[in-house]
């Protein structure tokens, strides 16, 4: 298997994770999240400056009781709390306005994230999937992306609300008194040590318990994957024993975290009601000493200064607090962020190939004309950069391995000097042991890998030059672990080709032997599948992916192992379709029951990754080498 290392995206930094997330919230929502923040702007400026109104109507009510004057206090009170209500008014709109904002570009983000994801899911290469699980793949659309939303949704807003209220008292404080100001600051500074200490300390148990996540998951679907092999060794037991050690990893780790961090919230809160007091004394024995005040305002410090000030107190720390709070949000969102950006950032399947598979008409002079129609006629159209001609040629079945050696991992080859000549209508075999090669020779040829050394051409092309989408469309692949999707009988034919006819995959059917079994389910071709097609045997599972790659007709036909879920008895009737599904085409075939490669044009024999016999059946039954020892073997056993 290929090192893990070799397509892991490049971690990015915390503070990355959260830049590059917001860019990309701003780059699929500019103007509606530009809407939101002045929403929020508002409302955060309407939250603070109640207390430029209470200093001030409490200097209107001072006054008049000095003066005795109602009717002047009256005239001065009431427009400004007329202002004061309709800010109220304003705020309560702004409130719902980004709040429904928010709302839409939550789920519009996560929507689009997705899709970007899985887009981008689809054009890694197969190894990638060979060398992570599957639990864990899945765990970046559920648990990852959730941590997102409940970043969003409300931890920004929060922040942004809280963030800009604590400016805009802290504007006010200084506006009023410098003095209780200074003590304010001392007690936020006392906030901010601890929140970086309890909050630094519970980042890393958060960051812990988005990686055991993904592990428990992923155990469990490996599991259940293996359900029945689970239970026929009986290893309910250990599988549960692992699990709970999972699960346990998992608990102590979001123990631990939001332990530290719902610790963190009755703290500030408390150090908060002690700077509420403490402002409470210094203000009087600023009020009892006659001390002068110092502020941006030049007021004399009263109670028209200390009320004011007592509630801005309460104000900000309760804010400071509101911060706080979201650290446990940041710092999950921050981890699911990293992974769900490595994904992203995971390189590629590289495409250099600029040869396509287009429909042409063959001329009178044997010469083609490409085509838009939907013909039957296909050819590679090469266009050569040299003189900037376009040439044709016939998709015939044409493929030659001339020495190829390839490895998984550099310096671990694994197959060695390979060379394999398939003309156009033969059948070539590839038997031998298990892990001597075989199912690999067939990832090259769909380039699901890429070779070290040699050459594969397909009718003469270099298979290099040809676009992958285009090579594999010409092929057509049985594999040994079949494949069907949620959807109707019909519709998992159909996957092979998706502009066929019901007419045409109910005949690749007859041809692959699976009509009849088909016409006796519940709803024939609309019986609904699902779970991989759980409702159907294994043989008939393997009887719809060979009709799924017989309505492709494709001119090349790959099988591997694809009958050996298929009694000896419905081989015999699979037998005769698979002869004429082969008909014409180039077939590699891949098998253990060397009675199904008996009529092959050529049988190539492999042993660790080198092929040491190749002829006909008979050739090397003759020559009696390895085939004849697995040949008779075979037939003994049977």
């Amino acid at each position: 298997m290929p090192p893990k290392s070799r397509f892991a995206g490049k971690a990015l930094h915390p503070a990355q994770s959260i830049k590059r997330l917001i860019k990309t919230l701003f780059r699929y929502y500019p103007k509606l999240m530009t809407l939101v923040i002045v929403c929020i702007l508002f409302s955060a400026l309407v939250s603070a400056i109640p207390a430029l109104f209470v200093q001030s109507i409490t200097a209107d009510i001072t006054a008049w009781t000095q003066t005795g004057d109602w009717d002047a206090a009256k005239a001065v009170i009431f427009p400004k709390i007329g202002v004061l209500i309709a800010l109220y008014v304003l705020n309560l709109i702004a409130l719902t306005v980004y709040q429904q904002l928010m709302a839409y570009i939550t789920q519009g983000f996560l929507c689009r994230l997705r899709c970007e994801m899985f887009s981008g899911m689809q054009n890694l290469p197969i190894s990638y999937f060979d060398t992570h699980k599957h639990g864990d793949i899945m765990s970046h659309y559920t648990n990852d992306i959730d941590t997102l939303r409940q970043l969003i949704s409300q931890a920004i807003p929060s922040l942004i609300q809280a963030g800009s209220i604590v400016l805009f008292v802290f504007a006010i404080m200084i506006y009023f008194s410098v003095w209780l100001t200074l003590i304010v600051l001392v007690g936020v500074a006392f906030m901010f040590v601890l929140s970086g200490k309890i909050g630094g300390g519970s980042a890393k148990y958060f960051l812990r318990a988005q990686e055991t996540v993904a592990k428990t998951e992923g155990y469990i679907q490996e599991v259940m994957n293996g359900q029945k092999v689970v239970k026929v060794f009986s290893r309910e037991q250990p599988c549960q024993a692992e699990f709970d050690a999972l699960n346990e990893q998992h608990f102590e780790a979001v123990y631990i975290a939001n332990g530290r961090a719902n610790a963190l919230g009755p703290i500030i809160m408390n150090i908060g009601n002690i700077l509420y007091v403490l402002i409470a004394m210094f203000g009087g024995m600023l009020m009892l000493s006659g001390l002068p005040n110092v502020g941006l305002a030049g007021l004399p410090f009263g109670v028209d200064i200390l009320v004011p000030f007592l509630n801005m107190t309460k104000q900000f720390t309760g804010n400071v607090n509101q911060i706080s709070q979201q650290i446990n949000s940041v710092v999950m969102a921050i981890a699911g962020a990293e992974r769900i950006f490595t994904l992203m950032d995971t390189e590629p399947e590289t495409d250099e190939g600029y040869v396509t598979l287009v429909n042409v008409h063959v001329n009178e002079d044997g010469s083609l004309t490409e085509t838009t129609e939907l013909t039957k006629h296909w050819a590679w159209k090469h266009p050569h950069t040299a003189d900037g001609s376009i040439t044709y040629t016939s998709l015939k079945g044409d493929v030659r391995l001339t020495e190829v050696d390839f490895a998984y991992e550099k310096g671990k080859t694994v197959l060695h000097d390979v060379s394999v000549f398939a003309k156009p209508g033969q059948k070539v075999a590839f038997v031998g042991a298990t892990g001597a090669g075989k199912t690999t020779i067939t990832n090259l040829i769909n380039r699901f890998y890429d070779i070290e050394d040699g050459k594969i051409r397909y009718d003469g092309i270099n298979i290099n030059k040809i676009k992958k989408s285009d090579l594999r469309r010409s092929l057509g692949i049985v594999l040994q672990e079949t494949n069907l999707f949620s959807g109707t009988v019909m519709e998992n034919i159909r996957y092979g080709r998706l502009e066929a006819t019901d007419a045409e995959c109910e005949q690749a059917a007859k041809l692959a032997g699976a009509d009849d079994f088909i016409r006796r389910l519940p709803d024939g071709y609309q019986t609904q599948l699902s779970n991989n097609g759980a409702n159907l045997s294994q043989g008939q599972r393997q009887l719809i992916a060979i009709a799924r790659a017989a309505v492709a007709d494709p001119p090349v036909m790959i099988l591997d192992e694809a009958t050996s879920a298929i009694d000896t008895h419905t081989e015999a009737i699979v037998q005769k379709g698979m002869d004429a599904l082969m008909k014409g085409r180039t077939v590699f075939v891949i098998a253990h029951r060397l009675s199904t490669v008996k009529n092959s044009d050529v049988i190539m024999v492999l042993d660790h990754g080198r092929i040491i016999e190749r002829g006909s059946h008979q050739e090397l039954i003759d020559q009696q080498g390895t085939y004849y020892q697995l040949y008779t073997g075979a037939f003994e056993l049977e």
